[in-house]
């Protein structure tokens, strides 16, 4: 460790910081030391090394070039996080960390698809399910009666290979609250479970298994399935189910806004050009997208959760298929969702190639969020509080930009930073790093 990362623990210990494990897991760990690795925080000091100034470079350059105000990356090799750094800002004011917390948009569907695989091992729930009707997993009485009768036909499997019968000829579902509302004659803000109910009052685009368009809708209802299944919150069963039992603490659901932020969650930044939209509140006040103009609570299982860049890798480094660190999910599961013979793939990622190359994007206003899988070991993650006008294009350029990077990094770190384990402090830190 460097001379500024023994100041920071040093610090740390003296006001406080560094606590036992216990403090944040429920665990009790009396015969570790405060300065014991896996009882300290992971901060950018960890990953200042001259070894790592191309890599520093590109990442800043290409921050200045698309306007982005804050970021954060994480670099696993042969399982080992060997780098974890902030750029920019990550509220206007504090310099991101490692343990800020970001918006991951749909990198969120990874999670439930992980989630549903779970089920299906446990034997809960077959993907041949139905999802509707009087033989489905939400078969009560407020789903009931839709338009159309070939909802009773959609199951696990369409509604995780996007094969559900909805496309966005008229828009996304999951982005128009207030419509949902006028049209259930309810008051906004809208849940989740009302945003399908006003699904099901329409016709579908196609029928179920017959064609494939990418549905957020999809995933949200998969997140009630969850619930209906495991008998638990969505939210709680993921946590318990498939964070906690790899070491992660700090991924929840996000909130709509600024006020309602995490600690240590960043603030989200749109282009100067953005279109700002109605309160989704209902009041006819004029915000922010990512400030109370996108409903993010409502999105559930297909966009709405938070996560530090070094926990989303160290999930993605457990659905992996890689043998470096063992799978939180049986092989059969990562070929369903990975292997394009299966039929569904890909399930949760956004795309997987047949040479081992997978990856996973996620945006809406504020929010920019990639994951990458490669098959030589390699695998990242990048987060932005920012989006561009780039869109569905931006990804390309992320991928270019942070894997020719890796490429011109000649020199890792030997040690594993996932070893600095201590979660998100509890209380805002008194100075900034």
């Amino acid at each position: 460790m460097n001379r500024k990362g023994y100041l920071i623990l040093l610090f740390s210990a003296i006001f406080g910081f560094v606590s036992n494990e216990s403090d944040y897991t429920g665990g009790s760990t009396p015969d570790r030391m405060p300065f014991l690795p896996g009882n300290s925080r992971l901060t950018n000091s960890y990953s200042d090394n001259h070894d790592y100034a191309y890599l520093d470079r590109s990442i800043s350059y290409f921050m200045r070039k698309w306007e982005l105000k804050g970021a954060s990356v994480a670099i696993a090799r042969s399982g080992k996080l060997v780098f974890a750094k902030g750029y920019g800002t990550a509220d206007g004011i504090a310099d991101v960390e490692p343990f800020h917390r970001f918006r991951i948009a749909s990198v969120s569907k990874l999670i439930t698809a992980t989630a549903i695989m779970k089920l299906y091992e446990e034997g809960r729930l077959a993907l041949n399910d139905h999802v509707f009707g009087e033989d489905g997993i939400l078969n009560d009485d407020y789903y009931a009666n839709p338009k159309d009768k070939r909802v009773s036909r959609i199951t696990v499997a369409h509604l995780l290979s996007h094969k559900g019968g909805w496309t966005t000829r008229w828009g996304d579902h999951m982005f128009m609250p207030l419509v949902v509302a006028s049209s259930l004659n309810i008051d906004p803000p809208v849940e989740t479970r009302n945003v399908v109910r006003f699904a099901l009052n329409k016709r579908l685009h196609f029928t179920p298994g017959k064609g494939r368009s990418y549905s957020n809708l999809g995933y949200a209802i998969l997140g009630l399935v969850i619930e209906e299944v495991s008998g638990m919150p969505y939210e709680e069963y993921c946590k318990k189910e498939i964070f906690e039992p790899i070491g992660i603490f700090d991924i929840e659901l996000g909130k709509n806004l600024y006020t309602e932020r995490s600690l240590y969650e960043v603030k989200y930044f749109e282009p100067s050009n953005a279109i700002p939209k109605k309160s989704i509140y209902g009041t006819g006040e004029i915000v922010p997208a990512a400030n109370g103009g996108n409903d993010i609570e409502s999105l559930g299982g297909a966009g709405g959760w938070i996560a530090t860049a070094p926990d989303l890798l160290r999930f993605v480094l457990a659905v992996d298929g890689m043998t470096s660190k063992e799978d939180i999910i049986s092989k059969e599961s990562v070929y369903i969702m990975t292997n394009r013979t299966s039929g569904l793939a890909p399930v949760g990622w956004k795309g997987t190639t047949s040479n081992g190359y997978w990856w996973r994007t996620g945006s809406f206003a504020g929010t920019s969020a990639m994951v990458r899988r490669m098959p030589d070991g390699t695998t990242w993650v990048i987060l932005f509080n920012t989006n561009t006008w780039k869109q569905s294009k931006f990804p390309t350029d992320i991928s270019y930009m942070l894997s020719r990077a890796i490429s011109g990094t000649k020199r890792w770190l030997d040690e594993d930073l996932f070893d600095y384990s201590l979660p998100v402090p509890l209380e805002p830190y008194p100075f900034s790093f």
